[in-house]
Order: structure tokens, then sequence, then C-alpha cells
């Protein structure tokens, strides 16, 4: 019987791409691609150690992959590197520099460019802003916003001291934001006083203020203003954010951070259970978006990376 039932859980045929685009194309071919494969399977240490070489490392790594301890993994053990310098300083000193690096466009058809040098001394602004709230190395930093460049200023910030992030979606409810903070013991929150959707505004700083009535390990509350919707700040614990940063330099050195520090967590939605926290590392998370940006989306110097919230 089951040998009559039609599936479609294996597919063998293949769709050659046109020549052009396999010229282009950073695996040109499949033999290309079966040599890659090999490699990465037969000499893995080789193979991941020449695609993180490819990366900015403060003090090159002592070893690759460290799996004396199974299942706890370590990658690049002893390596010395930063995200937040991976993404914008290792390209100030080259022509990329004047190249955009965010061209948004928000709802209500407000437009903002920011290019690789602009982004890195906003970036600095917020991640010196941070500091000045007392945020430092291994502090966890929960980011509740709309899709806004600001959204990736704060976490590009908190990568660039070694804070840890956590991306809490800005649709969420108050208790939701309240089981995540109390779970990784979040000592600052990013918001915004509101976001636009679908032409109203998503209240995101009140649920901030409901939530946090049961979160007591929150000192600082970071908030930018998008929509100008009415909002209470609560003196000593929140901060505008344009406020916050209108005197601080825009020179922030980024940490040198071990190849193992934490980089983020990011919860499941907890849509079937309590929300579980995944941890992120530096090192092997950053070389691993490296490649898939590389060689997946085959993103090249003249490509714009679009996506929609």
């Amino acid at each position: 019987m089951s040998q009559q039932i039609e599936h479609v859980l294996e597919e063998s045929r293949l769709f050659e791409p046109p020549t052009t685009f396999a010229e282009a194309a950073s695996v040109s071919s499949r033999a290309e691609y079966d040599a890659l494969y090999k490699k990465s399977i037969e000499d893995p240490e080789g193979f991941w150690g020449d695609v993180a070489s490819e990366l900015h490392w403060f003090k090159k790594w002592d070893r690759v992959c460290n799996k004396d301890n199974m299942p706890f993994v370590k990658w690049y053990e002893g390596g010395k590197t930063n995200v937040a310098y991976n993404c914008l300083d290792r390209h100030l000193t080259t022509a990329r520099k004047n190249k955009a690096a965010i061209i948004w466009e928000g709802e209500p058809g407000d437009q903002v460019i920011l290019t690789y040098q602009e982004l890195h001394r906003r970036v600095c602004q917020a991640a010196n802003g941070l500091k000045k709230m007392g945020v430092k190395k291994g502090d966890r930093v929960a980011i509740y916003m709309p899709m806004i460049p600001e959204l990736a200023i704060a976490m590009l910030a908190c990568a660039r001291i070694g804070a840890i992030h956590s991306i809490i979606f800005g649709g969420f409810s108050a208790t939701a934001i309240s089981d995540r903070v109390h779970d990784s013991d979040v000592s600052c929150i990013i918001t915004a006083d509101g976001g636009w959707r679908r032409g109203g505004i998503v209240t995101l700083k009140d649920a901030v203020d409901e939530a946090l009535q049961s979160c007591p390990t929150v000192k600082n509350v970071l908030v930018v203003k998008r929509t100008e919707n009415e909002v209470t700040m609560v003196e000593g614990r929140d901060h505008w954010w344009h406020d916050l940063l209108a005197d601080v330099s825009d020179d922030c050195p980024a940490e040198e951070l071990d190849a193992e520090d934490p980089l983020y967590i990011l919860y499941t939605s907890g849509s079937t259970g309590k929300p579980k926290g995944i941890l992120h590392t530096t090192g092997g998370y950053m070389v691993g978006t490296y490649l898939t940006s590389k060689h997946v989306f085959d993103l090249k110097e003249e490509d714009t990376y679009w996506c929609t919230a």
C-alpha cells in the first residue's frame, strides 16, 4: 500500500542555471562545489580555518575546533575577534566606506541611507551611550524595537562592547518580555515609543513599562523616538536615545572578545511551552554567517540585499 502513495520527500531532478549566472557565482560549477564539500568533510579544520582567515582577528586561534568535551564543542579556541569590527571597521580602509550599508524606508515613507562610515560612527555613539548607562561586557541587553535603523545599530553596539543582546519580537506581549528578561537576567532594555504597523501604532514602550513591574534586574531603558506617541518616562531609569547620545564620542574601540564569548541569545516563540534561549557565541557564529552570505546568498559587491518586515 505504501508503495502506491505518491510522495515528494525525495527530489532527484536537476535544474541547470544559465551559464552567465553560474560563471559569476562564488561557486561556479558542481565540480567546484563537490571539491569544497569534500574538503569540509575530509579536512574540516582546514576548511573552516581557511574561511575564518578571510575575516579579521585581533589574535589568531590556537585550535579551529575542540571536540574533546562533546557535545560542548569550542570553535576557534584562543582566537580574539569582534563581530561589529568585522561588519564595519574592516571596511573603513577601503572604498566600501562610502558605500551604502543600510538603505531603509519606513511605513510612513521616511527614508534613511547610512554608509559604512556613517553606520560605524552611529554604532560607536550607541556603544558609548550604553557604557554611559553602565552597560559592560557580559551584561544582557534586551532589544524590543520596530524595524528601524536603530535596531541594527543597537545590535552592533552591544557586540562592539561585548554586551549580550537578546532580540524580542516587537509584537510580543508584556508577559513575553518579562519571561525573557527574567530568564537571561537582563539589566537594560532598548525600545521605542512605538512602531508603525499597517497604519497604526504598536505601543512598545507601554508594553515594556508593564513588563518591568515584575523585572527588578532592569536598571535602564533606552527609548528611541519613532512614532511620537505619548509615553511615560521613569526618572533615573528611562533615557531618550537622542538625549543620551547627544554628547557622547563617536570613537569607541571594539572590544577584543574571545571566540567563545557569548554574542546573543535568541528565544523560541514559547508557543509549545516556556521560551528556550539559544546562546550563540562569537567566532563560530560569525564565520558561519559569513560563509552563508558568501556562498548561499552569493552576495556580490554590486548587490543590494533586500528584505521587508
